[in-house]
Order: C-alpha cells, then structure tokens, then sequence
C-alpha cells in the first residue's frame, strides 16, 4: 500500500502573478497573513468591527462547547439592517443593489432604497400572517426579486428561513419542512426555464398534503399560471405584501440568533439541515467577498450565477455581498436560453466586473466553443471565481483566456454548505495563481491537509482535508441532531472538522483539492483521486468533458473507468481516439492511471446544481442495475449511455 493517503501525481508548472496594476489597488495586501497569524482573534474582531452591532460583544470566541462554537459572545445585530438599511441611512439609498434579468428577457432594477421598501413590508406581512422571531419559514421560489426579499425579511424579524432549491421535488420539500417545522412556506406560481414557465406552487400543494403544520403558503405571482388554490391557507404576496406598510424598525438579534437551515444530502438518505447563525456567518461572508472578491462598491459589477438554493447564493449573492453594498446580477434562467451566448450578453449588458460560477458551466462553455462569448464584449471583466467543486487546469486556462482576456485573476475557491463561507482561494491582488489549485488558507483560517493518523503530510505529499481552528461562519450543528453532526464531521480526526474531502500539497505547500474521499480509487495499492485522472483526459484537445470511476478488478483490486465527451471536432469516437487518450493519461500521470476502460458517451449524469453522479457511473461500469435517478437534472441521460456501451468501451 502506498504511504500516502493519496497519491500525487499530477504537475503543474504554470504560473499566473496578479497584473500590477491590479495588486497596486487590491483591497487585501501581502500583510495580511501576517497580521491574522499574529493575533487570530484579534483579527476576526477588526473585521466584525465593519458591521453595525446594536450591542458590542463581549468575548469574540467561546470554544468551550466544542465542536459548537459561539463567536462574538453577547453582541447583538441585525442582518437585514447590515445588509439594507445602513446603506441608505449612509445616503446610498439610489445605489443599485441588483440588476435582475428574466429569462424571457424583463427586467427589474432594484435600489438599495426600494430593498428596504420591500423587505420592510414583507417582514410587516409575515408578521401579520402570525410568524414570530425563531419561527421557520420554508422558501421555494426562482430566481427574482421576491426570493431575496423573502430571505431578508426573515432574517430582519428574526425568523430563520430554509430555503429549498426550486428543482427539488414535492417530497424532498415535504422532508425539508417536516424536519424544520416550518409553519409558513413562501413560493410561487412558477418560474421560467429553457424557454417555458416551469410550475412551482403544485409541488408545493404536494408537500403540504403531507405537512399539515404548515398554515400558511405565501404566493408570488410569476408566470401568471393557473394554479390550485386553498382557501384560508393561500394567499397572494400582491395582496399582502403590496399593502403592508413599509415602515419597519428592525430589531438586534443574538450573534448566535439562529440565521438559516440549509439542507444538504446525507450519506444515510435523510438530509442535514445545516444550521448557520448570525453574526460570525456575516462576519465571514462579508470579510471573504471583501477581500477574495476585491469589490469595490462605488464601480464593480458583480456576478455570482449560482442559485439562492444552494449555500453559494446564500453567502454571494445575498449576504456577502449585499453586507458590502455592492451591485450585483441576478439571472433568472439557464445558460443556453435563447441562446449559448446568454450570459455573455447579460455581462456586456450590465458591464460585468466580477463573475463568479462553477467548473461544470465552464466546461460547458468550452464544448460549445470559443466563438460564442467572442461575440459579446466582456472587456470590463477584471475578476474571475470559480466554486462548487474542484476546477481542471484546461478548464482554468480556457476560463482565463476567453472570459477574462488573459487578464483577469482566478480565485478558485474551496469552502462547503457547512464552513458557510470561503475557506481555501488566492487573494487576487496578492498570489501568483497554479491553474486548478485553491492555493493557501484566507488569513484567519486554519487548514491543513493530514494523514490517515491526523498528522500533516509533507510537501509533495495527498491526504485529507481538515480545518483546525473554529472559524466564524462554521456550522453551528445538525437541526435537531447534535450526535449526527459529531459523528459526521468530527468523529474522524479528533480534534479537528473533517470536510470529507482529498487534497494534496504541491511542492510549495500549495493546495490541490481532490474531490470526496469516496471518489478515490484504489489501483494496485495507489489511491488515486478521480479527480486527476479527470484532469489529465479534459487536458487532451478531443476532450470536452469526463468523468471517471473506479470499477471492480480481479487483479488490481479496482480499475479506472472513464466516461468521455468528446469536442465535435473528435469525430466518432472509435477504438483510435480511445487508444490515443489512454495513452495521453498514461504520459500525463504514469502508467498506473491508465484508464482500464473508456466510454465514449453523449452526456454525463448531473443533478441540478451540476454535480456528476459518479454512483450512476459505478452501476454501469459494474455492469448492476442502474439506481436512483431521481435527483438528475435529466433522467434520460442514463438511457443514452446505456445505449453507447456495447460500441463505446475498449480494454486491453
């Protein structure tokens, strides 16, 4: 067995210095590592000190419960007055604080005025609708406005919402405010998607036949669908919103008030709500969308394109951002309606600066090909994010080349659901960037990669990613589950949160994410990340996309299998192209990661937040009955894979 907790293969001799005239004006400079390591608490107090607190704390970290702590002990905030109204009480009030596009092409533009406007009269109508501070609110909506709002007023009265991402299903709702308790749920109609109004309130309907707490659904009106409506339990946001008054004094909260549950999948089947609190959360987000994001409100245009759903909307297009007063995009639909170029308009539309999205829509956008945002004058671009999962080097270098202009930086960042805001990415003013590595930890945190005995593995060297100091915007906790949150976060490494991922250090001590521990391979005694195998097969030029599991072997124990897109300029993807790409893994790692098998397929299995199911992967590559494939973007694409099998797989 290899010494290694994982095996470090792959190089990467590129190197990207910030443009100088960039780092001269960046907000983080060198200093700062040095002035977080000096005095770490110290350090997190200066930066709660740049939010409005109604009461000072008393102690910054209370670690005494662990691994339940409490920061910014006896301080007292309001979320949505951080994030709204000290902004207009400081005479920003005609800033915008979201250009909103529709996908059918309407838009909204939205002041920081007209925020407070709105968020006050919907926390005066939920109010009236009988909710009360520590009452959970479930959230099911698109992408508009009123998801935001609705967000924002929950956390000015008090409320902690939990907001279900609007692909979910009804019973994936319906467990989601069973576990919470959520008494009132906020949705609407429908929204639009690829081209069409998809519905929203039926699944909702669905839920609360099985919920039957829930006394009130509160409906926005988007598409203007008909839809089923029960009397007494329904009602309109234009009824009782429009009318409610906009005149609200919102009331501090404890730093440990509970803010939001977020809920991610489980290994058990049974979801986690993540319960994140209020003011080392903002602390957090506000601090890293500072300094990763380099934002300067008075000229940047802001882009986070993920969904509220998911804890990168929550931490980059609400709380982070709205905390620093920026002005953000906000987009309805997906990126290819009506057409491939969709974002690349909206960024020349709104003069984009700052664009922060995933490595899946990336790769999508090199399939399509470079002449598509070449279309679109993205020029104003200075700062590009990537975040989700780990990105591939050629998917870096294509992200820089043809979206930023061989200019703009890359933060490639690494944080979760549970750390609440970005741990692991380069200040962009500051690191000379690896094309697919997260770099160091921000100043303030505490991170390192360790061996399968907790000791930090030398440079050169793979193991697991850990955290080793409490952070600010930490998990608080599993809802209503506290052995299930020791059990799954800090049971593996005494002492310290165990993210569940892989990671190596280069030989400068730099970080490469490897993706889940379980999508690890062992090959002949070589455990071997997915993830680099990934990489090397998307850095050949027929390569659009691949995915890659470990299958059952006799002699190896398991055996590398890959499932490969191809670029439309590969041709059929017959047994040459398969030969010629196992030996290019075999050059760009070494003969142990030579692939056993490669697929040629149409389409990868994704679930809607872009993430490849490598479980359906697995069944295929060991020939068993295909799972579960409910949580899917697009269930057909197993169907389309299975039909390639026999003509696509070529071993020795």
């Amino acid at each position: 067995m290899s010494s290694d907790a994982l095996s470090n293969l792959m190089s990467e001799n590129r190197r990207f210095e910030p443009p100088a005239e960039f780092a001269a004006a960046a907000n983080a400079q060198a200093d700062l590592y040095d002035h977080a390591a000096k005095d770490r608490l110290a350090f997190w107090a200066e930066q709660a000190d740049a939010l409005s607190w109604e009461q000072k704390w008393d102690t910054v970290l209370d670690w005494s419960g662990a691994p339940v702590a409490k920061w910014f002990v006896g301080g007292k905030l309001n979320v949505a007055y951080n994030c709204v109204d000290r902004h207009v009480e400081a005479g920003h009030g005609s800033q915008v604080a979201f250009h909103w596009e529709g996908e059918p092409g309407d838009t909204r533009t939205i002041t920081y005025s007209d925020l407070q406007r709105e968020v006050s009269k919907a926390a005066n109508a939920l109010i009236a609708l009988g909710v009360k501070t520590g009452d959970r609110v479930c959230i099911y909506m698109p992408m508009i406005p009123e998801t935001v709002v609705a967000m924002l007023a929950c956390a000015r009265i008090g409320a902690p919402h939990s907001v279900v991402f609007g692909g979910f299903s009804a019973d994936a709702l319906a467990s989601r405010v069973q576990d919470a308790d959520a008494r009132v749920i906020i949705t609407a109609d429908g929204g639009y998607r690829r081209g069409a109004p998809a519905v929203l309130k039926p699944a909702v309907d669905e839920a609360v036949a099985k919920c039957p707490d829930v006394r009130n659904v509160l409906v926005v009106r988007r598409t203007g669908q008909d839809v089923a409506w029960t009397e007494g339990r329904d009602v309109w946001w234009h009824d009782v919103v429009d009318s409610a008054s906009d005149q609200h004094t919102p009331e501090a909260f404890d730093s440990e008030h509970p803010l939001y549950l977020l809920y991610t999948s489980g290994t058990t089947g049974k979801p986690k709500g993540i319960l994140h609190t209020t003011g080392g959360y903002l602390t957090q987000c506000a601090y890293t969308h500072k300094y990763v994001f380099d934002i300067k409100p008075e000229s940047d245009v802001y882009w986070c394109t993920a969904d509220v759903g998911w804890v990168t909307g929550h931490s980059y297009i609400v709380y982070g951002p709205l905390a620093n007063r920026a002005t953000s995009v906000m987009y309805e639909g997906t990126p290819d309606t009506p057409h491939q170029g969709r974002w690349w308009e909206v960024a020349e539309k709104y003069g984009v600066t700052i664009l922060y999205t995933a490595p899946t829509a990336i790769r999508t956008f090199m399939k399509w090909g470079d002449d598509i945002p070449a279309k679109f004058d993205l020029s104003k671009i200075r700062l590009l994010g990537s975040v989700g999962e780990n990105i591939n080097p050629e998917a870096w270098i294509w992200y820089r080349r043809v979206i930023g202009g061989d200019k703009a930086p890359i933060v490639d960042t690494w944080w979760q659901t549970e750390t609440g805001a970005i741990m692991i990415s380069p200040l962009p003013g500051v690191t000379a960037t690896k094309p697919g590595s997260a770099m160091r930890p921000l100043p303030g945190i505490g991170a390192d990669v360790v061996d399968d005995n907790a000791k930090p593995v030398p440079n050169g060297h793979g193991g697991y990613m850990v955290l080793t100091e409490p952070w600010p915007s930490m998990l608080r906790g599993i809802w209503g589950d506290p052995e299930r949150f020791k059990e799954t976060y800090w049971s593996r490494f005494e002492g310290l949160y165990f993210a569940g991922d892989g990671a190596k250090k280069d030989d400068d001590g730099d970080v490469w994410l490897l993706g889940r521990v379980d999508d690890v391979m062992n090959v002949s005694g070589h455990r071997i990340s997915t993830t680099e195998v990934e990489s090397a097969l998307v850095s050949h030029e027929k390569v659009a996309e691949a995915a890659v599991v470990g299958a059952t072997d006799a002699t190896t124990g398991q055996g590398i299998v890959a499932f490969v897109i191809l670029r439309s300029s590969a041709g059929d993807g017959g047994a040459d192209v398969v030969a010629e790409l196992r030996a290019h893994v075999a050059k760009e790692i070494g003969p142990i990661a030579k692939p056993r098998q490669i697929m040629v397929v149409p389409e990868l299995p994704k679930t809607r937040s872009g993430k490849i199911m490598r479980r359906l992967l697995r069944d295929v590559a060991e020939n068993r009955d295909i799972g579960d494939v409910t949580t899917l973007a697009d269930s057909s694409v197993m169907n389309l894979i299975s039909e390639k099998l026999p003509s696509a797989a070529s071993e020795d």
